[in-house]
């Protein structure tokens, strides 16, 4: 099972990176099979606060991967302006997961994978998400069959879970939020964000 994480230079390092390490959980635990890779389209990105990190592929494998991560970052804008990236990023929510987080939702919107969906983003992203076309909910996450969203750096732990509880199972995914949930607050942070993404609306269509 691989996930890909699209990120890009001026990426939010809360989006790329939280949702990498909740989600390379798996591998610990066992699964072998399972592997995350940050994916773009330059060998190394730059964050929006100057942290360089190395991808481990380029975009054309990223598409070939059971689900996508779409971060958000300052340039976001751009990478949609730019033909070269954008040709190539190949999703297909008929075959893969498809998650978007913030100003991720825009290229989302840009692909045209969001349609009439309701979707969410953070509010900074906001008004041009909605200029795109997308009906922005206010709410941290929706998921629609093989899409979802989130809205808000810290909302990356409801994407991951999501992901999890899809291509593992439930139990799976709480264990890895009760892993890295505070301590103290561990069974109320679950519960509440599993209540997110079991919540009826997000169930597989």
């Amino acid at each position: 099972m691989h996930i890909a994480i699209l990120t890009f230079d001026g990426f939010n390092e809360l989006d790329s990176l939280i949702a990498f390490g909740l989600l390379s959980r798996i591998r610990l635990l066992g699964d072998t099979q399972w592997r995350v890779s940050i994916a773009s389209p330059t060998p190394r990105a730059t964050s929006m606060n100057g942290l360089t990190v190395d991808a481990h592929i380029g975009l054309p494998e990223a598409c070939a991967a059971d689900a996508v991560v779409i971060g958000s970052g300052m340039q976001t804008r751009e990478v949609a302006q730019n033909p070269q990236i954008m040709s190539q990023l190949q999703l297909d929510p008929q075959r893969q997961l498809i998650a978007a987080q913030c100003s991720g939702t825009f290229l989302l919107a840009k692909l045209g994978l969001t349609g009439q969906l309701s979707a969410c983003t953070d509010n900074t992203s906001k008004p041009w998400v909605q200029a795109a076309g997308v009906q922005v909910v206010n709410q941290p996450f929706v998921a629609h069959g093989n899409i979802a969203t989130a809205g808000g750096c810290l909302s990356a732990q409801y994407l991951s879970a999501w992901l999890i509880t899809r291509l593992k199972g439930e139990a799976e995914a709480r264990e890895v939020l009760h892993y890295f949930a505070p301590v103290g607050e561990k069974e109320s942070y679950v519960t509440r964000a599993m209540a997110h993404v079991l919540s009826p609306q997000t169930v597989a269509a």
